[in-house]
């Protein structure tokens, strides 16, 4: 369903499957549980609108195996919500959104659980979009021939190593420590990783996802599905393609079933949704 994206879009739970327009552009959002999986789904986004020009969305992915994932990653978009919602006249968006991941970090810890989540956010002024990251959930950055423009390194031992080019992307998919994270939101020493600012070009697509996409699929299969065409088909060739691969592995392809949330972003092309 298409709708305008006027207020803040909080999406917690098993599927998701919704198309907004925002004033700068399109967003589409999807999301899934494991393929036999009896708990819930851990992972929590949102879409929220910062005045006539601005827009940050977040993917939060509840850390498996960990007590109350999916409370934790619903406190860190609930918590971010709503420090974007009080934040005063003049407060830079960085300021806030920083404050409000430092907030649920403390309001994590506070429970005594032991839960623990990441978080990816970006924050999109105009043309310009900035990331903030906990853990290793994803941000891509892809131009419409398949240029990769901005990329997150994952806080992982397969991220570290990837970037230091010690494993190329097929085996870092493929390696035993693939799911060790080294830095989460429900830690005392939780740090915030924030990117360079970098413009967006109009038919850029901004992707936001969870671990169970770069799981499944390798970066390139991801960034030919997502680089053109409208954004509601790509979101939902991308959701098919990773159900696909968990739900039945082919030789050597990698498959691990876990929760999904994707959120594409496109800069506005009338028509297109």
């Amino acid at each position: 369903m298409n709708r305008k994206a006027g207020q803040a879009s909080l999406f917690f739970g098993d599927e998701e499957s919704s198309d907004l327009v925002f004033a700068g552009g399109q967003i589409a959002v999807r999301s899934l549980r494991g393929p036999e999986k009896s708990g819930p789904n851990e992972d929590a986004s949102a879409v929220i609108p910062v005045g006539d020009d601005a827009l940050v969305l977040a993917v939060a992915d509840g850390v498996g195996g960990a007590p109350s994932g999916c409370e934790a990653s619903s406190t860190a978009i609930e918590t971010l919500q709503r420090a974007l919602a009080a934040r005063t006249d003049g407060e830079p968006l960085r300021d806030a959104i920083l404050d409000a991941i430092e907030k649920a970090n403390v309001r994590i810890l506070e429970t005594g659980k032991r839960s623990a989540t990441t978080i990816v956010v970006a924050e999109i002024s105009g043309q310009q979009l900035r990331c903030y990251h906990v853990g290793d959930s994803e941000l891509i950055v892809c131009g419409q021939r398949g240029r990769i423009k901005q990329r997150i390194i994952p806080h992982s031992p397969t991220g570290f190593a990837v970037e230091a080019g010690l494993l190329d992307e097929q085996e870092a998919v493929q390696h035993e420590q693939r799911h060790i994270i080294f830095n989460v939101i429900g830690a005392p020493d939780m740090r915030v990783e924030v990117s360079t600012a970098i413009s967006l070009a109009r038919f850029d697509t901004v992707l936001l996802t969870s671990d169970g996409v770069l799981d499944n699929l390798y970066i390139d299969e991801i960034v030919e599905i997502i680089r053109m065409g409208p954004l509601a088909r790509a979101a939902d060739k991308l959701l098919h393609a990773t159900r696909a691969r968990m739900e039945k592995q082919k030789g050597t392809e990698p498959s691990k079933p876990d929760d999904v949330t994707i959120v594409l972003y496109r800069r506005h092309r009338p028509g297109s949704l």
